[in-house]
């Protein structure tokens, strides 16, 4: 088949479709339940829960989630990053079976979970394995394209939910979108099947020659090409080095040594802390139910609002993959989370007002966040901790990164049906606090990594520990740049040195 033949930029296409497939079911496993709780049959099939059930319902996921998160520790590194997604979607399709067969609580439950499971492996696994697989210059493009088809995944729920409206008295109606979820995991699996192995983890187990093959066919170069040979053995000098001056084990996650592997990991899952705290899936999971509840809109008309909505943030998320290179990650988070305090406190002030040109004022406010947030957050906490962890550390460091997302997400989605019936629009003011208390902690802590390779992230750490606070992280960025250019050209001469004597 064609697709096992793939090369150079149809490779590298080839692995972002089966990647963004597997986020699209991602996206369709987090946005499907936001329409199906205001179903009528859905409501009477499961006795008409109430807001705090239907939180645990919705959020019973985010645990297996986490569950999954946690199993790509012992998955992502031992078996690969091909056969860890393979497995997810495996565990994503049992589970969209099981909900989409439920005839009860426990068992709607029980395939939330299973689903879970599958979603949060994947969720750590593939923006690593793309970002292993990716040239530096197009890697915050194609992980960005990425998320834009998770939130495609999300706003084909809405328009899928709205069309299931017109569908009265059937519970087809709430079954068939569950259901779907099982096609975007079948064909992810297939797709994976002739896509290559990361060649960063095949060095990391010592399978250097497997790791060329992969290589020279991303690069679309002879396999005896120099530039093939001088980047795989800049990524076995690299992990070669790690081990050198790092213990073995878990103590290395809480080293504090050259390889700063602790700073690297908190940096990574702060990403995702400040994503979820940031309220994101106030409006993911529940936008339809906020457009109800805190706004008044028929369930038909919130639909169509919820839709249109994510149709926007697709827009906004695919802008960012123009600029992530050029503004960089750091800046990005910056104007975001600025940005997304100031939207989520004028939809506060405008719903505290209540009046009916103050409500839409904080409707658009509501739509206006997402601008915000497809410009940064949206995409930058599931690339960052792939790029930001060393080679030995960076499955540890993208699981904890997703743990912490998972958990960030259980708490939001579990709060927030109560909240809203609670407190009503000052829950919003939460949020408004929370990303505005971002902004120093990105400005001071977080290192920029656009541009660089992973191995180039790793030597930028090396050098700032060495020099210490005399060295600001740009001046170990432009070092870093030098160094790594003069590496490649030195294992490019010895390369070719040894052709010449062979030949």
């Amino acid at each position: 088949m064609f697709l096992s033949k793939l090369q150079g930029r149809g490779l590298t296409v080839g692995i972002t479709l089966t990647s963004g497939l597997g986020f699209m079911l991602f996206g369709w496993d987090q946005g499907v339940f936001g329409g199906i709780l205001g179903d009528a049959s859905f409501m009477a099939r499961f006795n008409n829960p109430s807001a705090t059930i239907q939180g645990q319902i919705v959020s019973t996921y985010d645990i297996g989630c986490i569950l999954g998160a946690i199993a790509s520790f012992f998955v992502g590194d031992r078996y690969g990053r091909r056969m860890a997604i393979a497995l997810a979607c495996l565990a994503a399709f049992v589970g969209g079976a099981i909900q989409a067969s439920s005839y009860s609580l426990g068992q709607m439950i029980v395939g939330r979970v299973v689903a879970g499971v599958g979603i949060g492996l994947n969720s750590a696994t593939i923006p690593m394995w793309q970002s292993e697989t990716s040239k530096p210059e197009h890697r915050g493009m194609l992980i960005a394209i990425q998320l834009v088809l998770v939130i495609f995944g999300i706003d084909l729920t809405q328009w899928v939910n709205l069309g299931m409206t017109y569908i009265t008295n059937n519970e087809v109606s709430w079954r068939l979108p569950i259901a779907l979820q099982c096609f975007f995991a079948l064909v992810t699996v297939i797709l994976l099947y002739f896509m290559p192995e990361s060649p960063r983890w095949l060095c990391l187990k010592g399978r250097d020659v497997e790791a060329r093959e992969v290589m020279s066919r991303l690069k679309a170069k002879p396999l005896n090409d120099l530039d093939v040979e001088a980047e795989v053995q800049l990524i076995m000098d690299t992990i070669a080095h790690e081990k050198l001056v790092d213990a073995v084990g878990w103590r290395e996650v809480f080293s504090g040594g050259e390889q700063q592997n602790l700073r690297r990991i908190v940096l990574g899952a702060g990403t995702s802390l400040m994503q979820q705290l940031g309220g994101i899936n106030v409006v993911v999971y529940y936008l339809p139910v906020i457009l109800t509840k805190s706004f008044g809109f028929s369930n038909r008309l919130a639909l169509i609002l919820s839709a249109v909505d994510f149709i926007s943030l697709c827009f906004w998320g695919l802008m960012i993959s123009f600029v992530i290179e050029r503004v960089g990650r750091k800046n990005l988070m910056l104007y975001g989370a600025l940005g997304q305090s100031v939207c989520f406190a004028l939809a506060a002030v405008g719903l505290g007002i209540g009046t009916k040109a103050t409500n839409a004022m904080a409707v658009a406010f509501i739509f206006l966040y997402h601008v915000c947030f497809g410009l940064s957050f949206l995409s930058i906490p599931f690339m960052y901790p792939s790029e930001i962890n060393s080679q030995r550390m960076r499955n540890a460091g993208n699981a904890v990164a997703m743990i912490t997302n998972w958990i960030g997400v259980y708490i939001i989605v579990s709060i927030t049906p109560p909240a809203i019936a609670n407190i009503g629009w000052r829950y919003y003011i939460i949020f408004a606090v929370l990303n505005l208390a971002w902004v120093p902690f990105i400005w001071y802590f977080y290192v920029e990594t656009a541009g660089l390779s992973l191995e180039e992230i790793d030597l930028v750490f090396q050098i700032k520990y060495k020099h210490g606070k005399s060295m600001t992280y740009k001046q170990a960025r432009n070092l870093a740049l030098e160094q790594s250019q003069m590496a490649r050209m030195t294992i490019s001469e010895k390369v070719e040195e040894i052709v010449h004597k062979e030949a």
